[in-house]
């Protein structure tokens, strides 16, 4: 490759080191700023790691730091105009990721619910109460739903019911595996007869019904895969097109037939990617 073509990507790989440092020590210089991006990605680690909900002053900072990332991203790369378009999608792209990591943390709770339901019926079948089978069951599970349980074991020690912290458990989650296994624990409680069975038969429906939604998963892995290349292929090509030849997008965002032009071929991108991916997700 010759000096010439090999000079540009050197000089980009500098200035972005550059940047960073220059980030760093800004965030340095300004503790409070410092602060407040550190509350927006704490509050976004522990809305996928513990299923919390953000306050209303968390979702504004993570709104504006994600409206930062993308402008200052889209600045260097593309210039003035594609920056305050992207810029003005951050709100909407940060909550859009918290709502994902709280629905993959509803999932890993959901999950896990044929462990729960075995090891409530385990405890059951030992003889014990339903509040004494989730106090014995809650420090064998992990993850999201070991951190569920551990919520709900606080709800009994202040001296709730196991079925109205049961019921908050569901509420809380809202997935249907997790409100089918309270609704039939307390129906069952209710009305009398083999809980610990019931429970047993249940973990053996969820299995099988994950283990169909995972093939469902596999079948259709390819269409998502081809959704994501489509939307990622033009990405690729405009970085392409602008290390080889600097300010070529620049310039066509200045153009203003151009301009709306690349600002429809982007939405369309969007939404042909949002409809592959949910035609290729299958029904829980």
């Amino acid at each position: 490759m010759p000096v010439s073509a090999v000079l540009p990507i050197l000089l980009a790989g500098a200035g972005g080191g550059a940047l960073a440092l220059a980030l760093r020590e800004a965030a340095r210089a300004s503790p409070q700023l410092a602060a407040s991006a550190e509350s927006a990605l704490l509050a976004l680690n522990l809305a996928g790691r513990l299923g919390r909900t953000p306050t209303a002053s968390e979702r504004r900072r993570l709104g504006v730091l994600a409206t930062v990332v993308l402008g200052g991203t889209a600045l260097l790369i593309f210039g003035f105009g594609p920056a305050a378009l992207l810029a003005a999608l951050g709100p909407a792209s940060a909550e859009r990721l918290l709502m994902r990591r709280q629905r993959r943390y509803r999932e890993a709770v959901a999950g896990e619910v044929p462990t729960l339901a075995g090891g409530l019926a385990d405890a059951l079948g030992a003889g014990g109460s339903l509040r004494t089978a989730i106090v014995d069951v809650a420090p064998t599970i992990e993850g999201a739903c070991g951190v569920e349980l551990r919520r709900v074991c606080a709800d009994l020690d202040l001296g709730r019911s196991p079925a109205a912290a049961l019921s908050d458990l569901a509420a809380r989650i809202d997935a249907e595996p997790v409100t089918a296994l309270v609704g039939a624990a307390l129906s069952q409680q209710r009305s009398g007869g083999d809980l610990a069975a019931l429970l047993r038969r249940h973990a053996e429906a969820e299995l099988g019904r994950q283990r169909a939604l995972a093939a469902a998963r596999s079948a259709t892995a390819q269409a998502r895969l081809s959704g994501g290349i489509v939307a990622v292929l033009p990405i690729a090509v405009a970085l392409l097109v602008e290390v080889v030849s600097p300010g070529f997008s620049a310039g066509m965002a200045r153009d203003p037939i151009a301009a709306v032009l690349l600002l429809a071929a982007a939405v369309l991108q969007i939404v042909g990617y949002l409809v592959i991916q949910r035609l290729g997700r299958p029904a829980e």
